[in-house]
């Protein structure tokens, strides 16, 4: 595994042994980042399910702001602690090892909205998409995205993502090999509103 672009370009990252832990592949994260591109630089950027935090990772070396990888699986934690020790980022990121409840309660606290969010659990976990999905979806969790926020959730290419969750749609699928991305953005007419749903 290695980063695709940016000022950490080429540099190689660990991974765990063994198949507990799948790293977005780095074919699929120069997909992802190539469709990401205009957004990144500057960006506020969650990294959910991080596993070796290859992803959030490659969206530092290319500008992003801020990121926020949440993790608690040991052995990735471990490779994530050390990717980011190995090419000495100590700033501009929220590493949260209690897992995803855990960040997302203090991504609610936040006085900045975030841009783009990733999610990647295992692929047969079909709770975490959709627990994860209707939270940004609802009031609460809309309230933490921009207004052009990106909602990404790569899975298994054979599953197939509802097309809403709550204010979140569907628009657009991206598969590749044996994993897919879904994309989704806040429907047209909730970018409109505020985050409380008043007028």
């Amino acid at each position: 595994m290695r980063i695709i672009a940016g000022i950490y370009r080429s540099r190689q990252l660990a991974a765990p042994r063994g198949l507990q832990t799948r790293p977005t592949s780095d074919r699929l994260r120069e997909t992802i980042f190539n469709i990401l591109a205009p957004r990144v630089e500057g960006c506020r950027f969650v990294d959910l399910y991080a596993g070796t935090g290859a992803v959030g990772i490659e969206a530092i070396s290319r500008g992003a702001e801020h990121v926020w990888f949440a993790e608690n699986a040991e052995p990735a934690l471990v490779s994530l602690r050390d990717n980011l020790a190995a090419l000495k980022i100590s700033r501009g990121f929220t590493l949260e090892d209690l897992g995803v409840g855990a960040i997302l309660q203090r991504l609610g606290k936040l006085t900045q909205p975030v841009d783009v969010v990733y999610l990647d659990p295992p692929y047969e976990a079909e709770d975490e998409y959709s627990g994860t999905l209707n939270f940004f979806g609802s009031v609460r969790g809309r309230a933490i995205l921009s207004a052009n926020a990106l909602v990404i959730a790569e899975h298994s290419s054979k599953a197939k993502l509802a097309e809403r969750y709550g204010v979140l749609e569907h628009t657009r699928l991206l598969k590749q090999g044996d994993a897919a991305l879904s994309f989704f953005a806040p429907a047209a007419a909730e970018k409109t509103r505020p985050p409380d749903g008043g007028q």
